[in-house]
């Protein structure tokens, strides 16, 4: 039987506690909130913290998902499930929707939160595609304060963050801007599983021009889950089938993916290229106000 090495626990009872907490158990402790991820590393060994802080107390601080003026807001221990069934989420982006039907299962979305999977920095994590296309900004606090950190800047490496030890991350914030549409698209191998590849895109347009486009994508080795290089092309271009696929060899070209049981390197950056066309197209007509 696979147990963790052994670990001190401790339960926090406020943001303020939890970060004093980090700090006086020093650079080896770990947040604990849903756990799907860390606690099966802990018990393969693959990470071995000197201690947890469970947050799973703070909730009311840091579970909402609100709108704030023209932001959206989304509380770091929101769980998968809250997102999935968040109206206004939905309303607004609908690509928090179709990532989150395809994470795990009941089970793993019950219990897992949006900010320990995106501080867990999974090469292959889906929010992390979906909030790099929306460009969202992470909220985090320390001993220092308070200060935002983009998305598309919050992981340097499988597993690694720019989150120092005793920082915790509050809440995440994305931008709502008129004459938008999202989607995410997904391949795995079996339902619940992590993705072979994934794309997510969002998509803005004026008539049939796009005015601005956001691309993730995740299992595919892109840097910091994006695709700026096809976004830059796709600007300013007709919203049509072929400037999708264009943009979309684009942003496969740029990947790197890895060899694996999952598949060969050809055949995910054939799955690059074909979900982000895929996920443009249906961002499109989202926005045209021809799809749900």
């Amino acid at each position: 039987m696979q147990v963790p090495a052994p670990f001190a626990y401790e339960r926090a009872t406020s943001v303020e506690h939890a970060i004093a907490l980090l700090g006086e158990l020093g650079p080896e402790a770990r947040v604990v909130a849903g756990g799907h991820s860390l606690i099966p590393m802990m018990k393969l060994r693959l990470a071995r913290p000197d201690a947890l802080v469970d947050i799973n107390g703070l909730g009311a601080e840091l579970a909402q998902i609100r709108v704030d003026g023209d932001e959206l807001v989304i509380g770091s221990l929101a769980r998968h499930a809250d997102l999935l069934g968040s109206a206004v989420a939905g309303e607004h982006f609908p690509i928090f929707h179709d990532a989150e039907k395809v994470i795990a299962d009941p089970v793993v979305r019950n219990f897992g939160t949006v900010g320990g999977s995106l501080c867990q920095a999974d090469p292959a994590e889906d929010l992390a595609a979906v909030f790099a296309a929306l460009d969202g900004v992470a909220t985090v606090r320390g001993p220092a304060g308070v200060r935002q950190v983009r998305v598309r800047e919050l992981h340097v490496g499988p597993y690694e963050t720019v989150l120092a030890p005793d920082e915790l991350m509050l809440e995440l914030r994305v931008a709502i801007r008129p004459g938008g549409g999202s989607a995410y698209e997904k391949v795995e191998r079996r339902v619940g599983d992590y993705p072979v590849a994934a794309a997510g895109a969002v998509i803005w347009l004026d008539g049939d021009t796009v005015r601005d486009v956001g691309i993730g994508l995740t299992a595919v080795g892109a840097a910091h889950f994006a695709a700026p290089e096809a976004e830059a092309a796709l600007r300013g271009q007709p919203a049509t089938e072929e400037s999708f696929r264009a943009a979309a060899q684009l942003a496969a070209e740029h990947c790197n993916p890895s060899a694996d049981q999952r598949g060969p390197v050809d055949y995910k950056r054939h799955l690059a290229a074909e979900l982000t066309t895929r996920a443009l197209r249906r961002a499109a007509a989202r926005a045209r106000g021809q799809e749900a």
